[in-house]
């Protein structure tokens, strides 16, 4: 329970981190919005054509009775939406990450430097076309994962009782770890730590990730929460990596650093 907590307090920091940083705040509000405006059409025309593609794909109840054809098939086109929402929401941040791939790792490398002992951030001394390749191949390959367990419990969803109640929960969870998998990634990345031993790390400490990544993925699914706390979940991230790793902190950030580097 202490790491649900100090997952949750990650979360707040980072958050507070940005609201004192307002230029990188403000131009890490762009790549969200860009973000936003390709799902809200991928949602929309789910939302429109979501009921013939399931009158489409469910041809056997054509001509079952009134009222449970209907009944049926709208379940169905609900349970479609949904999945297509879960979705929505675990890979939202791995594109969003990835058109503002520069602004975040300066983002999470400042934060380094605030709460770093001797003022130095980790760097991965890769060219950025490289640190774009690595993100986008790991991005890929959390949101197959993602998908997996989307489709799982889509199936799941048809059970009575237990799809409406208990499933939905675990869907949160599971949304809450691949999207701290994500945001920790900025600052993983750059110290050199691999696919596999980051997802071996974060079920090393899974209420941690939990606590970060679950209210998290609550927040985005409010409209247009996650293009607003994007920046702030980035910043949270990295200290909550640093805890993964054990690194040492001098302390609260505070912006310091940043003020004399700029200065």
């Amino acid at each position: 329970m202490r790491d649900l907590g100090a997952g949750f307090g990650y979360l707040l920091k980072g958050q507070r981190w940005v609201a004192r940083h307002g230029k990188q705040y403000g131009f890490g509000l762009l790549p969200g919005l860009i973000a936003l405006l390709l799902y809200a059409a991928a949602l929309a025309v789910l939302a429109l054509w979501g009921e013939d593609f399931v009158v489409w794909a469910t041809p056997f109840a054509g001509d079952w009775a009134s009222p449970w054809r209907g009944l049926f098939r709208g379940f169905l086109t609900v349970v479609l939406f949904a999945l297509g929402l879960l979705l929505a929401v675990v890979t939202f941040t791995a594109v969003t990450l990835l058109i503002g791939q520069p602004f975040y790792e300066s983002l999470s490398e400042k934060v380094d430097r605030d709460v770093s002992p001797d003022g130095t951030a980790p760097g991965s001394g890769l060219p950025l076309w490289r640190d774009l390749w690595i993100s986008a191949r790991d991005s890929l390959r959390i949101v197959l994962r993602a998908a997996v367990w989307g489709v799982l419990l889509f199936a799941l969803g048809f059970l009575p009782f237990v799809g409406q109640t208990v499933v939905p929960v675990i869907g949160f969870f599971v949304t809450g770890f691949f999207l701290t998998e994500e945001l920790a990634a900025v600052a993983l990345q750059r110290r050199g730590v691999e696919l596999r031993t980051r997802l071996t790390l974060l079920r090393s400490r899974k209420t941690l990730v939990w606590g970060f990544g679950t209210p998290l993925g609550v927040a985005f699914l409010v409209p247009f929460a996650a293009v607003f706390l994007m920046p702030g979940a980035v910043a949270g991230a990295t200290l909550l990596a640093r805890d993964l790793l054990g690194e040492e902190n001098a302390g609260e950030p505070d912006g310091t650093e940043d003020e004399r580097v700029t200065s």
